[in-house]
């Protein structure tokens, strides 16, 4: 009797988590909405295409790093390895910080090219959307990652519940994903 109580409670999922899924879900409705409609729209005459900068391209390995030093800042926080644990969570920041920075220098390059939100219809128009909406998940994850910092600095707080650095984790790990895949969506359309 007791192990069965003791085995259904661990087959539920914490209510942060399920709620974080269904946000996630949410966001991969609107960005397959908005995806498909760069498709539909570039069917139609008058479409023109984008060169992608450079810096697109270096923004996704850090990404793609912050997402592994994410993922091992997890591991040391629940084998309690606190200091490793800070090390990490400051580089994630750091460069999930990096990434905003390179993806503004990236399209300051596209607006200088002028390739602006007004004028003839296109992709940049798709592009400033799509790829700003990503940038505003990625500020809420970087945000996220400020805040996992502070409590891994602040000697007042003491909580090895390893909840709150696995929503943090996984919700980076999602964008990450979204970026590769808006990014290869976006390189493979043009």
């Amino acid at each position: 009797m007791i192990t069965e109580v003791v085995s259904t409670q661990r087959k539920k999922i914490h209510p942060h988590k399920f709620t974080l899924w269904v946000a996630i879900a949410s966001i991969i409705m609107m960005f397959a909405g908005l995806t498909s409609a760069y498709i539909v729209k570039g069917s139609l005459p008058g479409w023109s295409t984008v060169e992608i900068p450079q810096l697109f391209y270096y923004s996704t390995a850090v990404i793609l790093l912050s997402s592994v030093s994410v993922q091992m800042a997890l591991k040391a926080f629940k084998e309690r390895n606190m200091a490793l644990y800070r090390q990490l969570i400051t580089v994630t920041a750091v460069l999930g910080i990096g990434f905003i920075v390179m993806q503004v220098l990236a399209f300051m390059q596209l607006w200088d090219r002028g390739l602006t939100m007004e004028g003839s219809s296109g992709a940049g128009q798709f592009l400033y959307i799509i790829f700003g909406l990503h940038a505003l998940h990625v500020v809420g994850g970087v945000i996220a990652l400020l805040v996992m910092f502070i409590k891994a600095f602040s000697s007042r707080i003491r909580n090895y519940d390893p909840v709150s650095v696995e929503l943090a984790s996984t919700y980076w790990h999602f964008v990450d994903l979204l970026w590769i895949y808006l990014f290869i969506f976006f390189i493979m359309s043009i």
